[in-house]
């Protein structure tokens, strides 16, 4: 198994393999000790053979964004700061700069 393991990394780290003809992946699958059964998928392009050959299940992953109100700002900054109660109303006010007209 480890043989057709590296056969396909190093076939997949070589751009040139991509397009090659049945005869030179042949060649190349000469020195490299596959079963024949791995070997006809191989030089068949046959990706979901190849993977049932080598136990690899198909899988889906599915993402499920929160929604826009639904910030991680909004939940955390909620009573962090506010533990008396009183809200933002008690906080420093900074002083504005030389040139604004606050």
């Amino acid at each position: 198994m480890f043989d057709v393991i590296d056969f396909l990394e190093t076939v997949g780290q070589d751009a040139q393999w991509r397009h090659a003809d049945s005869d030179a992946l042949t060649v190349a699958l000469t020195g490299v000790q596959i079963d024949p059964e791995l070997r006809i998928a191989i030089l068949a392009r046959d990706e979901q053979g190849l993977q049932a050959l080598l136990g690899q299940a198909p899988f889906c992953c599915y993402i499920n964004p929160g929604k826009e109100d639904e910030g991680e700002n909004d939940k955390d900054d909620k009573g962090k700061d506010d533990k008396d109660g009183k809200g933002d109303k008690d906080k420093v006010k900074k002083k504005p700069s030389k040139g604004s007209k606050e």
